[in-house]
């Protein structure tokens, strides 16, 4: 077989990427996965900012494949850092030796569908590859969302994003800094900078609700815990909601005593972090409900900001909690109490300008000698959108979810054969624990490859009614949710505003679970698998 044909190509070598790199290879087949990047590690390999962390606990964020690992490996910390996770990937990576299947700096340009030989043409910057399946993990974080402000090019100093941090020491002693956004990055570099820059200047458009990480080093007792019940663990996370070693509150907030309540948020606010969602099934149901945990953080916030004019600001009132991603950060707030540190409201005076010497809003200028954008991802899609990908009669991705990012089971989308994306749009993926969800898409997948194996099949595809069926599902499913309220990167509307699509499946892991199972019990309902000589035959003729 040429070196350039294969059975699989793999786009992105991430968690996601790497696990199904590894899958593929037990199945016998030849695989080979393309990394735009010079090193694997996806998002944890690019997102190198002081203070970049996981917000779910090290002991679930992790593979559950192998159970060796899960007693050797040693987390230093309840949420680990960004070196520590990226060197618990390329561990894996050795371990397994993945690393013989990657080429790196290998950027994917353009994936064809061939409907005559009913294979991919893979076009990348460093030349062509064909392949029978092409399979997209290009990560629901990795795209870095570039603010349109004029006057970028025109800065003296230095001007950074938190998704592509420099790999060598950036030296931010001594200098005046201005850090644009308060999503999960901005809350957890903001500490970091202030602790070592003369003057940090925050502005902020839109403020998350933050939850404590309460972070803290590894227990040693703790982890002799998790490592002796390890397997019930990870049995746990694939069956509850979210994906965590937690399950929701089944009480009402609505309906619970005020004093039962504040007991319940408190002890979550101690304990949960992330988890803290999970303090009452509710919160995501009724606005009551909702408001009874906004009241109790707001006043957190109050407590924790010495200002009232500056905590008035960080508390959030223009969405639920939890509609958009909360935040996990252990000092945020009180980094506002600094003689250095100061908040500015993006809202009244917004940013004009970028100058040669710092930003410009409506109503002053701002000398820095850096600027951070601390401005998030495209997400979900923003990987996918950037490659031109083309399926049956020429339609490229971009043309199909014009009115919206449409698939089915966040799996596979109608019209483009043998094409599987990973946590994509219709899966649980960013509302879970992504590494569960991970490791589902990645065994239903290996699954699939298998059943068309045995029943010498030789494409699969997504029915358009059934793709058109499950993002109905999934927007009726947010619809009966506070979800839609936010004004959030969960949702993706078409230029006209008359489009508007719940990107992940807001029913919970288990449930989504529980559906992909007895699809591929009953023969991948909702899939066309034919042989090679129907192959070509386009859906529905």
């Amino acid at each position: 077989m040429s070196d350039q044909h294969h059975d699989v190509v793999i786009v992105g070598g991430g968690l996601a990427g790497l696990y199904m790199l590894h899958r593929v290879r037990r199945l016998g087949l030849s695989v080979v996965l393309l990394e735009a990047g010079d090193g694997i590690g996806g998002v944890w390999h690019f997102n190198r900012y002081p203070g970049a962390r996981c917000d779910v606990e090290s002991v679930d964020y992790s593979y559950s494949f192998d159970p060796e690992l899960d007693q050797e490996w040693h987390w230093t910390e309840r949420y680990a850092s960004q070196p520590e996770i990226l060197s618990y990937i390329e561990h894996v990576a050795d371990r397994h030796g993945l690393r013989e299947d990657v080429r790196l700096n290998t950027r994917v340009e353009a994936c064809t569908f061939d409907e005559d030989t009913g294979h991919w043409s893979v076009r990348t910057d460093g030349g062509d590859l064909t392949a029978r399946f092409c399979v997209m993990a290009t990560g629901a974080l990795s795209v870095p969302r570039i603010p349109d402000v004029p006057g970028t090019d025109d800065f003296r100093g230095r001007l950074l994003h938190t998704a592509s941090w420099p790999r060598e020491p950036v030296d931010l002693a001594g200098k005046r800094v201005a850090v644009v956004g308060t999503g999960s990055s901005g809350t957890q570099i903001v500490p970091e900078l202030a602790a070592v820059a003369e003057h940090v200047t925050v502005f902020q458009r839109t403020p998350n609700f933050t939850v404590p990480a309460q972070h803290r080093p590894m227990d040693p007792e703790y982890e002799r815990e998790v490592k002796s019940s390890y397997p019930d663990r990870r049995t746990l996370t694939r069956t509850t909601a979210s994906g965590l070693s937690m399950d929701t509150n089944r009480e009402s907030a609505e309906d619970a005593d005020p004093e039962r309540r504040r007991a319940v948020y408190e002890e979550q606010w101690r304990t949960a972090g992330f988890g803290f969602i999970l303090a009452f099934q509710d919160l995501l149901l009724t606005r009551a409900a909702n408001d009874t945990a906004v009241d109790f953080i707001h006043g957190k916030i109050a407590e924790q900001v010495e200002d009232p004019a500056t905590a008035a600001l960080l508390q959030p009132t223009d969405h639920p909690f939890g509609t958009k991603r909360p935040c996990v950060a252990s000092t945020f707030y009180a980094t506002f109490n600094r003689d250095n540190v100061t908040l500015e409201d993006l809202r009244r005076a917004p940013i004009e300008a970028v100058t040669e010497t710092g930003l410009r809003t409506c109503e002053a200028e701002h000398a820095f000698d850096v600027i951070v954008f601390a401005t998030g991802f495209d997400a979900i899609t923003g990987a996918l959108d950037r490659i031109e990908i083309r399926g049956r009669g020429g339609e490229t991705l971009r043309e199909h979810w014009a009115d919206g990012p449409g698939s089915y089971l966040g799996l596979a989308v109608a019209g483009f054969p043998n094409l599987l994306t990973i946590a994509g749009p219709g899966s649980p993926s960013v509302l879970s624990n992504v590494v569960v969800s991970i490791e589902q898409h990645v065994e239903w997948i290996a699954g699939l490859l298998e059943h068309m194996d045995a029943t010498g099949a030789a494409t699969f595809e997504a029915e358009q009614d059934a793709e058109d069926a499950w993002v109905a599902h999934v927007n009726a499913l947010a619809d009966a949710t506070l979800y839609p309220v936010a004004n959030s990167w969960y949702v993706r509307t078409d230029p006209t505003g008359e489009h508007r699509v719940f990107m992940p499946y807001p029913g919970g892991n288990r449930r989504y679970r529980r559906r992909c199972d007895e699809i591929a019990a009953g023969g991948y309902e909702g899939f066309v698998l034919r042989p090679a000589r129907e192959s070509l035959t386009p859906s529905g003729d």
